[in-house]
């Protein structure tokens, strides 16, 4: 039976595609009787197209017993065979294999997210082991073992800082767009990136316990576990066979005409019924694609279609993904908001941590922030002024940055860098900064000569059309849900301004999955929007993932079964309609199809129709659908 199965899949697509067009030039020579061989054209249709299907009907009724549409095809091809009908016989398995073709046209799945996953896993460690380093495999790492971590090497394994300070970058666990300043008894977790500082840290959780090895489980556990949506013609198969097999003998018994019971099966073949579906999702894919959707899971805006509550990862989904600063506040009477700008920005010039190349970045590009505290933009230099480099410049990991700006030290980091130079935060400044804290927002604090200065305030800006994105999620019938492993004052500072209710913070990919199976299991199918690798099992597990396809890692698309490829979010809404538009053209297909073949039948049963006549009827059927699912390319619900 394996071999069976094997030998079905042999040339796949391609395969079938060269079939289709010999079958097609076949039964258009048998339509107009020419014959260069001595038989029926048709006979090339019936085995390019016919054996397929009489094979799969087998193996599915002998290995599993299940009923497909396939079985009354099968049924349909035998009987006109038998009877002498050749045209009938090639018609009906060319028009089925043609539609078995655009279903595996838009299944095609695409399996290297794990693969990439893969290899983000550290290859290699740092033992301390009596006091020399050496180099060993990253699975050979014990518990309680002694590593050392150098700037730009990945953490190998889960543990506890033991010396040294850096920052980490932890996007790969959590999605923050910000590194996280670590220090003596922080933790670290594996497949994170050192950005700064070397460390020594103790392994905590090594091998399949690790965080990166857990993701990778994650994202292979919700793939075996995701619920496959199946063809419609398949479910109402059995139903169909009973049927068609029972009318077609009745027929035959009171009239005695075997012609006549072959027609029925003929007309009631589900041609049409079988097209119902992948063309409308075909043509829906189409328009999809012109607005910037990849969708690379066939029944993908299928399942959309069901979806009532959609959560949104925060940081590259919603927001930029990128810090702009927010505010400028300086503590001293004698600088000026600009003047301290100034020193903080040529003093970050030669960093290396993000937060100072943001700080660097606004202020060439003129970004002062907003609000009451904004800077005048028109004193502000903008991408004119030249930022000259400071006298001397130090680096702190995991506290900031020190250097001398004509003439004035100036420090540039957080509490722990001012109070270990002995600078005094005030209660004014402490006070306005918990305010921007409060908002979500990184606060670098400044100080001249060791006197408190003021501060920045950074944070992640909201895409330009988030706002009215999520107004018309809301109005399409969806329930937007913020799920972000961001800090809780930033994602309810979002949420807010977004207007979501409902907001889940300090997510790890593991707890998005959890909340995720949880709504599924009391019936909820939830959409995923992410962009980061940490979004990988999300998006694999939820009943329909989205991927931001430009800004996002080629992990999460991987896992993703749509992906919006430039990153305009004000599309979604359009998505969301196209594929409840889709289900509705799918019903008016099926409910067509389902007519015409009744009709048909109680043709074939007073003998109008003979099974020539029947194919051309269930025929032009299928072209109607193919027709009506076609109006779905260039489908847009208009604006009010």
């Amino acid at each position: 039976m394996k071999k069976l199965e094997e030998l079905m899949e042999w040339g796949g697509i391609k395969r079938d595609i060269v079939f289709l067009i010999i079958s097609g030039a076949a039964l258009l020579l048998s339509i107009l009787q020419i014959r260069p061989f001595p038989f029926d054209m048709a006979w090339i249709a019936i085995l390019f197209c016919g054996i397929p299907i009489l094979m799969e009907a087998f193996i599915g009724l002998v290995t599993e017993f299940d009923i497909k549409a396939d079985v009354l095809v099968s049924i349909a091809l035998i009987a006109s065979v038998i009877i002498g009908e050749d045209f009938a016989a090639g018609e009906v398995a060319f028009i089925m294999q043609l539609g078995a073709l655009l279903e595996d046209l838009t299944v095609e799945r695409a399996r290297a997210g794990i693969e990439r996953l893969v290899h983000l896993t550290p290859r290699t460690a740092r033992r301390i082991l009596d006091g020399a380093e050496e180099i060993i495999p990253a699975e050979k790492v014990c518990i309680g073992e002694i590593l050392r971590v150098l700037p730009g090497e990945a953490v190998p394994v889960d543990g506890v800082i033991l010396s040294g300070e850096t920052s980490v970058d932890q996007a790969v666990m959590t999605g923050e767009s910000l590194p996280v300043d670590k220090g003596p008894g922080d933790t670290v977790s594996s497949g994170t990136v050192n950005q700064f500082g070397a460390f020594e840290m103790r392994a905590e959780k090594v091998g399949e316990d690790s965080s990166i090895q857990r993701m990778i489980s994650l994202v292979r556990s919700a793939d075996a576990g995701k619920a496959k949506i199946v063809r419609i013609a398949d479910r109402w198969a059995t139903w169909i066979v009973v049927i068609a097999l029972s009318a077609a003998a009745l027929t035959g018994l009171v009239t005695g005409e075997v012609i006549r019971a072959v027609t029925i099966l003929v007309v009631f073949c589900p041609c049409a019924l079988v097209l119902a579906t992948p063309t409308a999702i075909m043509a829906a894919i189409g328009n999809a694609a012109k607005h910037g959707f990849l969708v690379r899971e066939g029944d993908a805006l299928e399942r959309l279609a069901a979806v009532r509550n959609i959560a949104f990862d925060k940081t590259g989904t919603l927001t930029c993904g990128r810090p702009h600063v927010a505010a400028v506040e300086s503590a001293l009477e004698y600088v000026t908001d600009r003047q301290l700008y100034t020193y903080t920005a040529r003093t970050e010039l030669p960093s290396e941590h993000p937060l100072g190349k943001a700080v660097v970045r606004c202020y060439r590009e003129g970004y002062c922030g907003k609000g009451e505290n904004s800077l005048d933009t028109a004193e502000y230099p903008g991408k004119e002024a030249v930022l000259f480099p400071p006298e001397r410049f130090h680096m702190l990991p995991g506290r900031g940055v020190e250097a001398v700006v004509d003439g004035k030290t100036v420090l540039a980091g957080n509490p722990e860098l001012m109070s270990g130079k002995g600078v005094s935060l005030n209660n004014t400044i402490k006070e306005k900064a918990e305010q921007y804290l409060k908002d979500g927002c990184t606060v670098i604090y400044v100080a001249l000569d060791k006197e408190a200065a003021g501060f920045i305030a950074l944070s992640d800006t909201l895409r330009q059309d988030a706002a009215q994105t999520i107004g018309e999620v809301k109005t399409s019938g969806a329930y937007p849900i913020l799920l972000t492993g961001d800090h809780e004052n930033a994602a309810k500072h979002i949420a807010e301004e977004l207007h979501i209710s409902e907001v889940r913070a300090g997510c790890l990919p593991e707890d998005k999955l959890q909340w995720i199976e949880e709504q599924q299991e009391t019936g909820s199918p939830v959409c995923m929007i992410g962009d980061g690798i940490n979004d990988a099992p999300a998006l694999k597990k939820a009943y329909v993932g989205i991927a931001m396809g430009k800004m996002g890692s080629d992990i999460a698309v991987d896992a993703a079964d749509i992906a919006l490829v430039n990153d305009d979010i004000r599309e979604l809404p359009h998505l969301l309609r196209l594929s409840k538009k889709m289900m509705l053209t799918i019903k008016l297909n099926l409910t067509f199809s389902m007519t015409l073949n009744f009709a048909a039948i109680l043709l074939a049963i007073t003998g109008i129709l003979n099974p020539v006549a029947g194919a051309l009827v269930h025929n032009a059927g299928s072209v109607l659908v193919i027709i009506n699912s076609a109006m779905l390319l260039g489908w847009k619900k208009r604006k009010k």
